[in-house]
């Protein structure tokens, strides 16, 4: 009889498909989701995801992980998948599902990848890319050698006897020769990886069994999950294992009556883990890690992989691709001009601005003054601003650019260089026939009110009381420069001052633009956030960002640009610092080319980004980047605001019942849900009525009364502002205790209203933070970290829900306590100035000052978000409670 080639039996190939195991299941559904997608050409899967040794680092460590699921083509992942199912269906029901996924996620997937990286990168010097399922398999195949030698050391070829761990060896070679373009390497340290864990040195990097029992109990995971083998190499599909009882079980209260589990579990399933107490022990250390990561991500930020260099988006600009004039004969008009400048020096206001107004006129400018006059904190900021408009040729008045000079800059020094500059600038552009936007020379009598107050009436925004209307006005402004040179000799480089009130920012285009120009067209060094001196490392990057933090958090005019920011207009500072070769008239051809730049704009800017943080002049983090650090830090708030909410609903101790002893028929209840049953106790579904009015109006009213000290520190003097904080830091000792007996002398403010209380408290700040993240990330970001201890003080986790007054333990108390009063609003606000050397009457006028004329709303967040969370925080764990 002739013999006959073996057949296939798909029946039985269909069901070997079907009764593969969870993890296998899953390994495979990756595979072909991964293939899938490379099928696209948008995003490079195999680029993204392979184990490439130069593209390794702290920011792409998900690549130890991916490398074996990602395949070059189709073939590739077809005779991958094939070699791999077999050894990994073995493995998974030798070991079960859990211990499967966790261990060919973590070690048996990374330390191939590790020893390959070693020999790969750091002694061969090489980049070959290692990706593919093969991995796994070779890994499976050391394990298997390795058991076959433990069970048949040898097997005989002829007269030799060869160990039969060899054997993935040997396949190895094979495969190899065979095969174009495998990874020797990597195979060989995939097979290393196998004899290990074959050998029962990797058995401690695996989790202890009694960990996976435990979870597979009290997620019943046998009975849920489809396909799912247990650590008893057990596997039931959905349908876990029925209970069987005794007649006897069923008599409620009778002797030998047995507990009737959950189905497919010896213990209370999810049905009840919401009612299990230990559940409540999980938030605060939730909350903590977010705060960690929330902080490691941030300083995470200066690296290369985080940041990027900076660029110009939009193209019309054209930075630095003019030829300037400005030079020449201009050095004798500037001098001429500064001349004339000097000799006002000790001038009234007006006097000043009159004659300013001439010197404009003169060269053929129509030219106004504006008078303002502010009081803040017992302080007068009074002046006359000059101003004058240049009539584009080219253009039709709907657009238009200014400089700006402070007769006076920010450090209150005379800025006579600049205001010279000004008008010698003015005198320049008025004999170019090419602007196509108006331009306006504004020069004010100090660098914050005077700027305020005219851009105020420009926009018809202004108080009649404090400042004029404009006689002159052009078209909608479209960037501002502003010029500081307060020094008698030349300067060194350029400090770009760019942040704007509550933390607004320019468009990065435009910083880009004055950076392009300054250090690529005119070789003038720049520097920002006072790092007069920058290396580029890893320090200086994040001294500089967290100085522009601090500044943007602050919320307060950092130069003449600011007061422009918030009505949208970009804007930014042009300092000169050091001792240098650079004259004025370098200064004035950056100032030339940018507003050449400028001119070409055909829209109003918006490409770049207006949310962003600069660490070096060429370096930058977008809000994507950086703003999920804000995010992690406010969300721990609401994380323990929602656990806070879950206790408030369970019942006192002293009613809930327990679902681990022996309990009468009377108390428990059947409870069926999704085709499962279970004996809950009877207490665990009782309904708490939860006590919400008296928590949500002290809520309310606490927050209301932020508007107290909100109100103090804008209306006092600034000789009494010192005093004023150091007597509200002093307040703050004893208004804790004073409230919590003033609301305990009307209500009793039992442990459930105090759980409910801290609850709403925390989510309102969650929320205020979440929502200040995305408008002034600095300013969330540092009251987050300052408020995190609310999270951790007052009502434990553990204490009882019920109507009596709360107990906590004295140590907890005073640690508490004191743990508060140190991080309290004013004692911050006394420490920051004190070890910034700063006068903090000086700091709460300037504040005032904010709050009247440019409208800063730092004080509101910290007046009625932060300290109304602190105080109830406080009284929570006062001892008047």
């Amino acid at each position: 009889m002739a013999p006959t080639l073996p057949s296939l039996d798909v029946r039985r190939l269909r069901s070997y498909v079907f009764r593969l195991p969870l993890f296998t299941r899953t390994v495979l559904v990756f595979v072909i989701i991964f293939w899938i997608l490379e099928l696209q050409k948008v995003w490079n899967v195999v680029q993204w995801g392979a184990l490439i040794p130069k593209e390794v680092n702290l920011g792409t460590m998900y690549r130890l992980n991916t490398y074996p699921l990602i395949h070059r083509n189709f073939l590739h992942a077809l005779f991958n998948t094939l070699a791999l199912i077999p050894l990994l269906e073995r493995f998974e029901a030798e070991h079960g599902t859990l211990l499967s996924g966790a261990m060919f996620a973590g070690p048996l997937s990374t330390l191939p990848a590790a020893a390959y990286l070693l020999v790969e990168r750091g002694i061969l010097r090489q980049n070959t890319a290692l990706l593919g399922a093969s991995i796994w398999v070779f890994v499976l195949l050391g394990v298997e050698g390795i058991k076959a030698y433990k069970a048949n050391p040898h097997f005989a070829i002829s007269t030799y006897r060869i160990p039969t761990w060899t054997t993935p060896l040997v396949i190895l070679l094979f495969t190899t020769a065979l095969i174009p373009n495998t990874s020797l390497l990597g195979h060989l340290a995939s097979v290393g990886v196998g004899y290990l864990y074959g050998l029962g040195y990797l058995k401690i990097l695996a989790p202890p069994e009694k960990v996976l029992r435990w979870i597979e109990g009290k997620l019943n995971l046998l009975g849920r999950l489809p396909h799912y083998v247990s650590i008893d190499q057990k596997t039931y599909g959905r349908y876990g294992v029925l209970p069987t009882t005794s007649n006897s079980s069923l008599s409620a209260g009778g002797e030998g009556s047995v507990q009737m589990p959950y189905i497919g579990s010896e213990a209370p399933t999810i049905l009840a883990l919401r009612k299990d107490p230990r559940l409540l022990k999980i938030p605060p250390y939730l909350s903590a890690l977010c705060i960690v990561i929330g902080i490691v991500w941030l300083f995470l930020l200066p690296l290369n992989e985080y940041s990027r260099h900076t660029y110009i988006s939009e193209n019309a600009l054209l930075p630095g691709q003019v030829h300037t004039y400005f030079g020449g004969s201009e050095q004798n008009v500037f001098n001429a001009y500064k001349h004339e400048v000097q000799s006002l020096g000790g001038q009234n206001p007006e006097v000043i601005a009159a004659k300013l107004s001439n010197i404009l006129r003169s060269v053929g400018l129509k030219a106004a003054t504006q008078k303002y006059h502010y009081e803040a904190a017992g302080n007068v900021h009074s002046g006359e601003n000059a101003y004058a408009v240049l009539h584009a040729p080219r253009g039709d008045a709907t657009e238009a650019i200014v400089l700006v000079a402070a007769w006076t800059n920010m450090d209150g020094e005379p800025n006579q260089s600049a205001v010279a500059l000004a008008l010698t600038l003015a005198r320049y552009f008025k004999r170019w026939s090419l602007w196509s936007k108006d331009i306006i020379v504004l020069i004010t009598s100090d660098s914050k009110a005077g700027p305020q107050a005219w851009v105020d009436a420009y926009h018809d925004e202004h108080s009649p009381d404090s400042a004029d209307p404009l006689e002159l006005k052009s078209g909608a402004l479209q960037g501002v420069v502003v010029v500081d040179n307060a020094l008698n000799h030349r300067f060194e480089s350029l400090h770009i001052v760019y942040d704007g009130i509550n933390g607004q920012l320019p468009n990065l285009d435009l910083f880009n633009s004055a950076v392009a120009i300054a250090s690529g067209q005119m070789g003038i060094g720049v520097s920002l956030q006072r790092m007069w001196k920058h290396g580029d490392s890893y320090r200086e990057r994040l001294q500089t960002m967290l100085r522009g933090m601090v500044s943007q958090g602050l919320g307060h005019a950092s130069g003449p640009h600011s007061s422009f920011i918030p009505y949208h207009v970009d804007a930014i500072t042009l300092q000169a610092v050091g001792h240098g070769w650079q004259d004025e008239m370098a200064m004035g051809r950056c100032v030339e080319s940018t507003f050449r730049s400028l001119n070409n704009l055909l829209e109003h800017f918006h490409q770049s980004f207006f949310f962003y943080l600069l660490m070096q002049a060429n370096r930058f983090v977008s809000i994507g980047t950086y703003l999920p650090s804000a995010m992690l830090v406010a969300v721990n708030f609401t994380i323990m605001a929602i656990a806070l909410w879950i206790q408030s609903g369970r019942p006192p101790k002293g009613r809930a019942g327990s679902a681990t002893v022996d309990m009468k028929e009377s108390e428990v209840e059947v409870v069926r849900k999704e085709g499962m049953v279970a004996l809950v106790p009877t207490a665990d579904l009782a309904i708490v009525e939860r006590q919400l009015f008296l928590p949500v109006a002290l809520v309310v009213a606490f927050h209301f009364l932020g508007a107290v000290p909100l109100y103090v520190f804008n209306n006092t003097q600034q000789e009494a502002l010192a005093q004023t904080l150091v007597f509200f830091a002093y307040a703050n000792v004893v208004l804790p205790t004073l409230f919590a007996i003033i609301i305990s002398g009307f209500t009793t403010l039992s442990s459930h209203r105090l759980i409910l209380l801290q609850c709403f408290s925390l989510l309102l700040l969650g929320m205020f933070l979440a929502t200040l993240a995305t408008l002034n990330f600095s300013l969330a970001f540092l009251i987050g970290l300052l408020a995190a201890p609310l999270s951790f003080v007052g009502i434990a986790m553990s204490a009882d829900n019920g109507d009596a007054p709360p107990k906590l333990g004295t140590l907890r108390k005073i640690v508490s306590n004191i743990l508060l009063h140190l991080l309290s609003p004013p004692v911050v606000v006394l420490a920051v100035c004190k070890i910034f050397g700063v006068d903090a009457g000086v700091t709460l006028a300037e504040a005032a000052f904010g709050w009247k004329v440019s409208g800063l709303r730092t004080q509101v967040v910290v007046c009625c978000v932060w300290w109304p969370a602190w105080l109830i925080g406080a009284v929570i764990v006062s001892p008047g409670l």
